[in-house]
């Protein structure tokens, strides 16, 4: 799959999400297979770009290429800035967030608010795109609500404006993570317009994957909650397209020694203080459904060391070996 003149090492990507896709978690799925990890979204507001957390968001070091940010706003100006200011700092493809339904988010007219106006959606990526000469791409849901589902017009627009790959989250605003993915829309889109589309939206399992990209024509997968305590989907994923079998699920030790590296760079990126907090999400998602696990994460979320937390954690993955007659 290309994006512009970027050439990927697969279809599948790592949906962007606010707090979770960070550059450690970015790199991590990278590593296990997505061919496409797009950042955390940075907000258009120049007032903000110094900030601690956004200077964070826009930090690629390290990573693989091409590197994908996204970028949140509704004023059109302000969205050509934000896409300047980021590739200068070493973008390499802008993402417009138009598929966020977070209320903060909304409530100022951005993120999925925007499919609302058609007619400032076509500002939007017009300024954008005339702004950078790197590839610009669309994150949208399928419309405002169910009674306003517009993603085919609006897909249309995108491509008129030059956006070069559009993701599509297979629900409107108002059904937020609810209900069942609208692949159906999805697979409208597709039809609609000649530019690569990407389904997201409830792909968490290898024969799911294979299933929307069947059902819906698409061109590739993003994966979000998909992949939050599970970044081996995007290996199984792969495996399983390119082969038809599916990978045995990965062993507690590998579970363990990921996680405690993983830790270990959320320590070094976000420094202990916050490193500790970052991490508790992470740690919850990937003790989930295993013996113990909410005791667990009652005790580890009240540490304040990362001694304290990773002793913890490699306690309790040492104990889930015993429980299964291996040594740890």
């Amino acid at each position: 799959m290309r994006i512009g003149s970027y050439k990927l090492k697969n279809n599948l990507f790592l949906a962007p999400m606010a707090g979770v896709t960070d550059r450690p978690f970015r790199r991590l799925c990278r590593k296990l297979g997505t061919g496409m990890a797009v950042s955390e979204m940075v907000s258009s507001n120049s007032l903000l770009w110094g900030s601690r957390k956004t200077l964070r968001r826009a930090d690629h070091a390290g990573e693989e290429q091409p590197r994908s940010v996204q970028i949140v706003g509704a004023d059109p100006k302000m969205m050509a800035d934000a896409a300047r200011f980021n590739v200068e700092r070493g973008a390499q493809i802008i993402d417009i967030n138009m598929g966020c339904p977070a209320k903060k988010v909304c409530n100022v007219l951005a993120g999925s608010a925007l499919l609302q106006n058609e007619k400032l959606v076509a500002r939007i990526l017009e300024a954008v795109t005339a702004s950078v000469n790197v590839p610009v791409t669309l994150k949208i849901r399928t419309g405002w609500d169910r009674d306003h589902r517009n993603a085919v017009a609006v897909a249309r627009i995108a491509e008129a404006a030059g956006i070069q790959a559009l993701a599509i989250h297979g629900r409107t605003r108002a059904d937020a993570f609810r209900g069942e993915a609208e692949y159906d829309t999805i697979a409208a889109v597709k039809a609609a317009v000649t530019i690569p589309v990407i389904a997201n939206g409830d792909i968490t399992t290898p024969e799911k994957a294979a299933r929307v990209l069947r059902d819906t024509g698409a061109d590739g997968l993003m994966i979000g909650r998909g992949a939050q305590g599970n970044p081996w989907i995007f290996r199984e994923i792969a495996h399983f397209l390119a082969t038809g079998e599916k990978l045995p699920a990965p062993s507690v030790e590998e579970v363990r020694d990921t996680l405690l590296t993983h830790l270990d760079n959320l320590y070094r990126f976000y420094g202990e203080y916050t490193g500790v907090r970052m991490a508790r999400k992470h740690i919850s998602w990937y003790s989930k459904g295993r013996v113990g696990g909410a005791v667990f994460r009652n005790a580890v979320n009240r540490v304040e060391t990362k001694a304290e937390q990773r002793a913890m954690v490699r306690e309790f993955f040492d104990k889930q070996l015993e429980r299964l007659g291996i040594a740890a």
